[in-house]
């Protein structure tokens, strides 16, 4: 073989080599853990393509951040939408290496939770003016707590059902007592007898326990970068402000504390500010959840 023909078989192995590379980088998984489903509607959650980057886009909906996984290879958006976002088109702000910003539409599709008119005895849907003034001073401390945001990225956007039990409460529920319609019902409630444990749906780090006029004995998870879980209704909690938990561990346990009719666990979560459907983040069997 002439010395030439060497060097041109050569280049050729190289350039096939480097090409299978970049296919495999190319072919790489973009997020090291699951995703939650993607429905892009009120109470939903939208996953956004942003392609390859070397560094990791900030991306940004009304303000807010919003929460970004992925690799060089490729970067995605995990979008929480809030409940009272209008159907249309919405506009997310996308900056790679400190460029002026790009502009992605976000279509936001409508849909219709269920609604339930009830009729009760007055005195159960007003508040006194003592109840009244203590749930406004609680809503402006927990309005506080759930602007939590800190950088670290979530350990995985699969969650843990926290608690076993009949998923008795629809997300988005509207209720309507003696023909005054409340706020659309902004989590999951999951029957189980007082006592029954209640776990962290995912690693991450206690940000508020108290007990609250609505929301009785509660516990506040922040998971990262904007998500964010709360365990409400407890009979008894188990952790403090600061404690750090891990995925699967007891935080506290089902009771009937705060504005019920039974015990139940009400859990939410949060996304870039946004309550959003929590079943959007289990898989689809239910495996997982607390024993």
């Amino acid at each position: 073989m002439t010395r030439n023909l060497l060097n041109r078989t050569l280049r050729i192995v190289a350039a096939r080599a480097a090409a299978a590379c970049l296919a495999l980088a190319v072919a790489a998984p973009v997020y090291a853990f699951d995703l939650p489903r993607h429905r892009s509607v009120p109470g939903g959650v939208a996953i956004v393509d942003l392609g390859p980057a070397q560094a990791r886009p900030q991306v940004a909906l009304d303000g807010e951040p919003i929460l970004v996984v992925g690799n060089p290879a490729g970067w995605k958006a995990v979008v929480g939408i809030r409940l009272d976002t209008d159907p249309g088109t919405r506009e997310l702000v996308v900056r790679r290496d400190g460029d002026a910003g790009q502009r992605l539409p976000l279509a936001v599709a409508p849909v219709r939770y269920a609604e339930q008119s009830l009729r009760v005895a007055p005195g159960k849907v007003d508040l006194s003016p003592e109840d009244l003034a203590r749930y406004e001073r609680e809503r402006a401390h927990l309005a506080d707590v759930a602007a939590t945001r800190t950088e670290a990225a979530p350990a995985s956007l699969q969650l843990l059902q926290p608690a076993p039990g009949r998923r008795s409460g629809t997300f988005g529920l509207r209720r309507v007592f003696n023909g005054q319609s409340r706020n659309p019902h902004s989590g999951m409630d999951i029957a189980a007898p007082t006592g029954t444990a209640v776990v962290a749906a995912a690693a991450g780090r206690v940000i508020d326990t108290g007990e609250y006029f609505f929301n009785g004995r509660t516990v506040w998870l922040d998971h990262g970068s904007g998500l964010l879980t709360m365990y409400c209704h407890l009979d008894s909690v188990s952790v403090r402000a600061g404690d750090t938990v891990e995925a699967g561990e007891r935080i506290g346990a089902v009771g009937a504390t705060g504005r019920v009719t039974g015990p139940h666990l009400h859990w939410s979560v949060s996304l870039n500010r946004a309550m959003v459907d929590p079943a959007l983040f289990l898989d689809a069997s239910g495996a997982g959840a607390a024993k």
